[in-house]
């Protein structure tokens, strides 16, 4: 997903005429720290709301000798935009074009709406974590034993430990009920961390009926 389909248009941005207390007055009522600051199309930067701390009267226009920020181009992926907002710790990141004409702001509720698709929270389903080593990793083979019994993984992600060669891989999977796959993972000598899943006792109970009556008729 590129940048510009994370626009959102319902936080607008500010001019340099506008005043120190309309920054804070909109950064107060849209809750975030962080607006972008034009001239006309033109993009000037980003000001924050400790930036605007320093200024005493508050009646004075923001004008264009603040600290600003770096944007994003349209073009550019979102992972770029999830990297500028976790180094630079932003709550809003402007989208520019080629000549950087302002485009729109990408809020953290555009990115949470993001997150929520790719991990298909919205979808029914557990979460399984493993743990493995680099070299262990063969997603073919991990989704081998999920869709072994009768599922699929719906969205996974890896996390990985400074001076580890381990790793840690999530994934959400297409069945409430992990119980069975958990099995099949630690048969297979895969470490499972978590889990997340609603285990379903009936079956559990099925078995053991079923066990039970296979032994009255021997």
């Amino acid at each position: 997903m590129l940048a510009v389909e994370l626009l959102s248009d319902y936080i607008p941005a500010l001019k340099t005429s506008n005043s120190v207390q309309t920054a804070f007055d909109r950064m107060d009522e849209f809750r975030v720290s962080h607006l972008p600051v034009v001239n006309g199309m033109d993009f000037l930067g980003l000001v924050s709301d400790q930036d605007l701390i320093e200024i005493a009267d508050h009646s004075q226009p923001i004008g264009t000798s603040l600290p600003l920020y770096q944007s994003v181009q349209d073009s550019q992926h979102v992972y770029d935009v999830i990297r500028m907002v976790h180094e630079l710790q932003l709550t809003a990141v402007p989208v520019v074009d080629e000549k950087k004409k302002y485009l729109g702001l990408i809020s953290m509720n555009s990115l949470v709406t993001y997150f929520a698709q790719l991990t298909a929270v919205d979808h029914p389903g557990g979460i399984v974590v493993l743990e493995l080593g680099a070299r262990d990793f063969q997603l073919s083979e991990i989704a081998r034993i999920v869709e072994a019994n009768d599922a699929f993984v719906l969205s996974s992600y890896i996390r990985s430990f400074s001076g580890s060669t381990k790793l840690e891989l999530t994934m959400k999977i297409s069945k409430t009920d992990l119980t069975h796959i958990i099995a099949s993972f630690e048969r297979f000598n895969y470490l499972v961390k978590a889990s997340f899943h609603q285990a379903s006792h009936r079956d559990d109970t099925m078995d053991r009926f079923d066990s039970f009556m296979h032994y009255l008729n021997i």
